[in-house]
């Protein structure tokens, strides 16, 4: 980054103009810092919110929570993995208020290590009991389900594997594909790993090094897919639907299998949120999170472009969604998913 102004200059003011800018560029954290309304984190009213969601989702209720409030948002915005790591390394330190993450592990891997507060009872109240963790210490604020997404135009639905289990046969050598460095798809094998057991999840990733074709995020497997690279591929369901409203080019060829009958690949990631017991702005915190998770703040996901599941304040999903209670979901207790387990077993199969 290029400093507004010279290095070589010795004047005080020089001097004083970098020591400012130091101070700035220490203080930006994960991510991009944006604002909400016209002040900074640092004032009374105003709360930090670590982002790992969709930025623009999030803005959006941030916007909307600063216009009903007057309580102003900045948003540090990083993925799952990399924010959570932050907030352990900060500790009590953390200049954090709030925390949003995609999938569950990261959640657990913070509230592990001891540092939320516990969520307000209207809140708590406002989430389904299989969309929270059993500990209460963070809520879920939006869901996405696993989908084997596949070339319609090369598999007939008879073709199609009947549980994610079946890709690890020898049958589907080079024809299937997943995005294995993502959060996303960690969180898929952290439920393998709390429904079939360390020995059958090891088994299968073995079997998946051999078997898949790697590629760098689900959006970039999915086209890989709509290309014909390969057969199908595992990802969530909203990358279909957002391609879909948009232009549809890289996934005109894709339709959706959902594995159902509580198949570890029927998988629904609950998105999460908690406070930092370390907030100096306990109440605005908890305030922002009862609003991602009401009427509000359900309905902006709703009606919004991410094409999440809402799971709260019984707000509908998007009429092209499949409904969640159709999906026949595994029932998996979020708080015991196990991030550090399945980067190690991930790693032990030569897929990290």
């Amino acid at each position: 980054m290029k400093l507004p102004f010279k290095l070589a200059s010795k004047s005080a003011t020089g001097i004083a103009a970098l020591t400012v800018a130091v101070l700035a560029l220490s203080a930006c954290g994960a991510g991009g810092s944006t604002g909400s309304g016209s002040g900074s984190a640092g004032d009374a009213d105003g709360i930090t919110v670590y982002n790992a969601q969709h930025e623009s989702l999030t803005k959006s209720w941030a916007d909307a929570f600063t216009k009903e409030t007057g309580i102003k948002v900045t948003l540090r915005s990083g993925d799952d993995s990399e924010l959570a790591a932050q907030l352990v390394q900060e500790g009590k330190n953390s200049p954090a208020d709030v925390f949003l993450t995609e999938n569950s592990p990261a959640m657990t891997q913070v509230e592990n290590a001891g540092l939320f507060a516990d969520i307000d009872k209207d809140t708590v109240a406002q989430v389904p009991e299989q969309f929270r963790p059993s500990t209460n210490k963070w809520t879920g604020i939006a869901a996405r389900s696993t989908v084997f997404a596949y070339n319609k135009t090369k598999l007939s639905t008879d073709q199609l594997p009947k549980s994610i289990m079946d890709l690890a046969a020898p049958a589907w050598k080079d024809r299937w594909a997943a995005s294995p460095s993502g959060a996303d798809f960690q969180a898929i094998v952290s439920a393998m790993l709390e429904l079939k057991g360390e020995d059958a999840t090891l088994s299968w990733l073995k079997s998946m090094k051999e078997n898949a074709k790697a590629y760098k995020g689900n959006s970039t497997a999915m086209k890989a897919v709509n290309a014909g690279e390969v057969d199908g591929a595992i990802i969530y369901h909203y990358y279909y639907f957002g391609d879909q409203a948009k232009t549809g080019e890289n996934s005109n060829n894709v339709a959706l299998e959902y594995f159902k009958n509580q198949d570890p690949g029927a998988f629904i990631s609950i998105s999460g949120g908690g406070v930092l017991a370390s907030s100096k702005h306990q109440a605005q915190a908890q305030q922002f999170l009862k609003f991602v998770t009401g009427k509000a703040g359900q309905t902006i996901l709703q009606t919004g472009g991410s094409f999440e599941y809402p799971v709260a304040s019984d707000v509908p999903a998007n009429d092209k969604l499949t409904p969640l209670a159709d999906l026949e979901a595994p029932k998996i207790d979020p708080a015991k998913l196990n991030s550090q387990k399945v980067s190690e077993l991930m790693t032990s199969a030569g897929l990290l």
